[in-house]
């Protein structure tokens, strides 16, 4: 997975070498759906409070908008008791007549992804739609799924009401891909499966897995997949805290064209898209449930971006080596290297023009693929050198280093490693020269 970056937007990706038997390539996206989500929070404005007496200097269209978002607050908090108390009618109640079914899809999605939080509320005040009555405003939501007071994820979605003593919510658009403010990832993955899609989940001990109806037959076998592969990516939870719950959605084409913004490259197997509130959901492309063997490498190296990547900030593009080498290192799960699956492409590209560099190794978004998968080797190969000589607990150190706290390899490798990046890094090549005679 590429990292996520402040002007590339792309997400993580990982590539599935398309000289194995499954012809498919990994996409482990961490953008894309971003690696950093939603940074900002409910407005400061008193939602939801009594109202207080107004200034005498008090703009009077602020005190009305004041009054109009507490009243869209209390029909926010009518829908959520709905939800959470399963009355499909009383979510849906809240909003016009054409509204009315997109809502009731949405709480049979919500609800079969076991929703355990649900909370909406006006991010800032409302302003006129430029009707009598009606009023335009940001609701951000905050949700959990299956785990009770967990780190709710924030989605925002732009809305119209009619006021009165009850509003009524008139449109719900889905969510849209947000882009990078200043440096920070101020916005969201883009549309979310429950927003458009009918949901069959599956929930296991440390697993959900969801896709459409049509494939529900498919995720018995891929939770027990899923599940022996989240027990390889919780050892590479590099902050110690592992997530409280891996969220895996299988896509038919369809979904896979629409599900967090689409527009996914042709080779891509899979990604892992930050969703906010410390989760990051997994999602496979279609035929990936064809892939045998392969399948498991898929969702080790996917749950283990999942497992490592943080909740919010970015990484440089120059700690792309870094990300995709520890989810591929987590992907070949303990393998000999002469076992790895990309090391023919990645000996041709080592052998080529590559010129050493670590950190110029994010590959073009229109690289051949053969030349994408040299590029993943690389970033292994560096990966489980750092493994090989120091051991996981001093490497998960510096990778927790670039890429959390965003520092550069040359002000850390001192104190990690205790030998300079300038010279490690040299080691880090010579290795994989070597890997691949």
């Amino acid at each position: 997975m590429p990292p996520v970056s402040p002007t590339s937007g792309s997400r993580p990706r990982r590539r599935w070498p398309l000289w194995a038997a499954a012809v498919a390539v990994v996409l482990t996206l961490s953008v894309g759906v971003p690696v950093v989500l939603l940074t900002g929070g409910v407005s400061d404005v008193a939602v939801g409070e009594p109202a207080t007496a107004a200034s005498p200097t008090e703009n009077p269209t602020t005190v009305a908008a004041r009054q109009v978002a507490e009243r869209i607050t209390a029909q926010l908090d009518k829908q959520a008791t709905a939800l959470l108390g399963g009355d499909r009618s009383g979510f849906a109640a809240i909003a016009s007549s054409a509204v009315r079914p997109d809502l009731r899809r949405r709480f049979d999605a919500l609800k079969a992804l076991r929703v355990t939080h649900w909370q909406g509320r006006p991010s800032g005040l409302p302003t006129s739609a430029g009707r009598a009555g009606e009023w335009r405003v940001s609701i951000e939501f905050q949700y959990c799924f299956v785990v009770p007071n967990c780190q709710p994820s924030p989605m925002v979605v732009e809305t119209r009401w009619r006021d009165g003593a009850e509003p009524r919510l008139l449109t719900f658009p889905k969510s849209k891909s947000s882009a990078y403010v200043n440096g920070r990832y101020n916005g969201q993955p883009g549309v979310l499966p429950w927003e458009v899609s009918k949901l069959a989940v599956l929930v296991g001990k440390r697993v959900m897995v969801a896709s459409t109806p049509a494939h529900r037959n498919r995720l018995p076998g891929l939770l027990k997949r899923a599940e022996a592969a989240a027990k390889v990516a919780d050892t590479y939870a590099v902050t110690g805290t592992s997530p409280d719950l891996y969220r895996v959605f299988y896509a038919g084409p369809k979904e896979w064209d629409r599900w967090y913004g689409g527009d996914q490259p042709e080779w891509g197997a899979g990604y892992a898209v930050n969703v906010g509130g410390g989760h990051h959901e997994v999602v496979l492309a279609p035929e990936t449930l064809g892939y045998g063997p392969g399948l498991d490498e898929v969702l080790r190296h996917e749950l283990a971006h999942a497992a490592s990547l943080p909740d919010k900030g970015y990484w440089d593009d120059s700690a792309w080596w870094l990300v995709e080498g520890l989810a591929e290192h987590a992907g070949a799960d303990g393998q000999q290297v002469a076992r790895y699956e990309g090391l023919v492409p990645t000996r041709r590209l080592v052998e080529g023009d590559w010129d050493g560099k670590l950190d110029k190794l994010l590959p073009a978004a229109d690289a051949p693929d053969e030349q994408v998968a040299g590029h993943y080797g690389i970033a292994y190969l560096a990966f489980r050198h750092l493994v090989d000589r120091f051991g996981e607990e001093r490497a998960f150190a510096f990778f927790k280093a670039v890429v959390h706290d965003l520092r550069l390899p040359a002000q850390t490798t001192e104190e990690i490693f205790g030998e300079s990046w300038a010279s490690l890094r040299k080691e880090c090549v010579a290795y994989i020269r070597k890997a691949v005679r």
